[in-house]
């Protein structure tokens, strides 16, 4: 054989073994087998804390849908799905996180807590009940009523990601 069938060969077994591979990258992080899980029933979550304000149940309802309804294929249904996620709201609260030279407050961080009940009916191994934080902080110079839907809608964010990626992500 000359050089050139060489690599002529070369290439063609390399063409070969390169198609042969096949990897699969899926953008939405999910690890859902669509032939077993097909819907989701997710439950309103009611505010459980002492301390409220009003449009977070709503707020936090609404993204936890939608988290579901764009990065997955899961049909959402009231009642018997495939996978289940209830649980409540049950502490929105703040506290002083820095304190200033003078001995005032400089820095107030905000908390939501959530607790989450999982049931996967395809896999009961998956299932947990779980509590998940997420928290802000604001200067203290500011109001509350002046930051508290930026922030909350922030804290609210990362809580829906932080179930999704618990219950589906499998991270």
């Amino acid at each position: 054989m000359d050089l050139k069938a060489i690599n002529k060969f070369i290439l063609l077994a390399m063409v070969f073994l390169v198609s042969a591979c096949s990897i699969k990258y899926r953008l939405d992080g999910a690890s859902i087998d669509y032939t077993k899980t097909k819907t989701i029933q997710i439950a309103d979550f009611p505010i459980r804390s002492s301390y409220v304000w009003g449009p977070m149940g709503p707020m936090f309802n609404n993204q936890l849908k939608d988290v579901f309804a764009n990065h997955t294929r899961l049909i959402q249904v009231k009642r018997n799905g495939d996978l289940r996620i209830e649980g409540e709201i049950i502490q929105y609260s703040q506290r002083n996180k820095a304190v200033s030279s003078e001995g005032y407050s400089a820095q107030t961080e905000l908390s939501i807590t959530v607790n989450v009940r999982f049931t996967n009916n395809a896999n009961h191994k998956e299932d947990f009940e779980r509590q998940f934080t997420a928290t802000s902080s604001y200067e203290t110079t500011r109001s509350l009523n002046s930051v508290q839907e930026q922030l909350v809608s922030e804290m609210v964010k990362d809580l829906t990601d932080q179930i999704y990626n618990a219950t589906v992500a499998n991270w």
